[in-house]
């Protein structure tokens, strides 16, 4: 493989020690770049705590390329040569007011595509504990109890996943891994969409695939549906979907999508009560009103790995809520993240130098 222009200045801003077996491979496949690595601290979410220091802004001078979560140059001025950011997350909605989001045109990049396994892993997990009891389970454990009598009656309830519904409101890369373990599963699959995709090329996923992963020709759902207003959402919502994952970008548009009415809708059609899993953003969801929801039984229950704020308040009632389960947005993480987020910006510094469109281009009027 051929290396970058010689003018090109990598600089890498992450939480974590530099990766010098992975670097090393970048290095090799593009030997004329200059590449800085530098490890800087941060909070859940890119939110800075008053401890956490910000690089001195002249480490910007003559970078070209920003690889980071959330360290960005304070002001444009101070990374006058600055042409691409690949972020490590899948999305940017927290970075959005920053000035170098706001009043310039650098192209900025996720790493849309790198979450799916193991995000696919948790969605499915919680759907199982829920649907199987296991927390129950687990209380008989930890009392060392049997229990086989107390409980036998409720496991012949337990219901598998064979003929149901799942319905994905946001089919991205992780929607399609979720919707690829699921079909395995024996569930059928209903996709909604921003935007329609009415032709089977409008139906690929043209972003980054970790192999062996995903729905790259988009053939999975049995249905798809599309919008952004409450009609069309509604319209989905009524397919007789047991399991809800959301997946959507959280965007002006996503902001309270789901509340009160669309729990309603959901909860009218399937055979059993709904289950909502929520891996993208917690102001997606009307918090209050999902509580509500989970409490009087319109809904059969939650798994949540972001909430609305985060952390989660000590006494908000969704952590004593039995039919919810609770995790501080950490489904995406794992040992494999950060080998798969430097395979993905391989793969960017390679199409940068053929002149090919990178992946994942955040769209700033779209918000993704």
């Amino acid at each position: 493989m051929g290396g970058g222009p010689a003018k090109d200045v990598v600089l890498i801003l992450l939480a974590f020690p530099e990766p010098k077996e992975v670097l090393a491979k970048i290095r090799s496949h593009h030997p004329k770049l200059d590449i800085r690595y530098k490890q800087v601290s941060w909070r859940p979410g890119g939110k800075k705590g008053p401890n956490d220091e910000e690089p001195d802004p002249s480490i910007y001078k003559d970078v070209t390329i920003l690889v980071t979560l959330a360290t960005l140059p304070p002001k444009p001025s101070d990374a006058p040569a600055l042409e691409y950011i690949q972020l490590i997350s899948a999305g940017s909605n927290h970075i959005a007011s920053s000035p170098i989001y706001t009043d310039t045109d650098i192209a900025i990049a996720t790493a849309s595509g790198i979450h799916g396994p193991q995000i696919a892993e948790w969605v499915v997990m919680t759907a199982l504990v829920h649907s199987h009891k296991y927390k129950q389970l687990y209380e008989l454990q930890k009392q060392h109890k049997w229990g086989k009598e107390q409980y036998d009656n409720d496991y012949r309830s337990v219901r598998d996943m064979v003929g149901r519904r799942l319905g994905v409101l946001g089919y991205g890369s992780i929607g399609r891994q979720v919707g690829r373990v699921a079909k395995a599963l024996g569930m059928e699959v209903v996709a909604f969409t921003a935007s329609p995709k009415t032709t089977p090329e409008s139906r690929k996923d043209k972003g980054f695939i970790v192999p062996g992963t995903g729905d790259k020709d988009g053939e999975v759902p049995r249905e798809w549906y599309s919008g952004l207003d409450k009609e069309s959402l509604r319209t989905f919502l009524g397919k007789d979907i047991d399991v809800l994952l959301v997946s959507v970008p959280l965007t002006d548009d996503t902001r309270g999508f789901l509340g009160k009415k669309e729990f309603e809708v959901l909860s009218q059609g399937g055979k059993t009560k709904p289950f909502v899993v929520n891996i993208a953003r917690g102001p997606i969801i009307n918090q209050d009103e999902l509580i509500t929801a989970l409490k009087d039984g319109t809904l059969g229950g939650a798994a949540l790995d972001v909430t609305d704020p985060e952390p989660l308040p000590e006494d908000s009632e969704l952590w004593g809520l039995e039919n919810a389960i609770v995790t501080p947005h950490i489904s995406g993480s794992g040992s494999a993240y950060v080998e798969r987020a430097f395979e993905l910006f391989d793969q960017q510094l390679s199409r940068r130098e053929k002149g090919e469109k990178l992946f994942n281009v955040v769209q700033r009027k779209r918000g993704y």
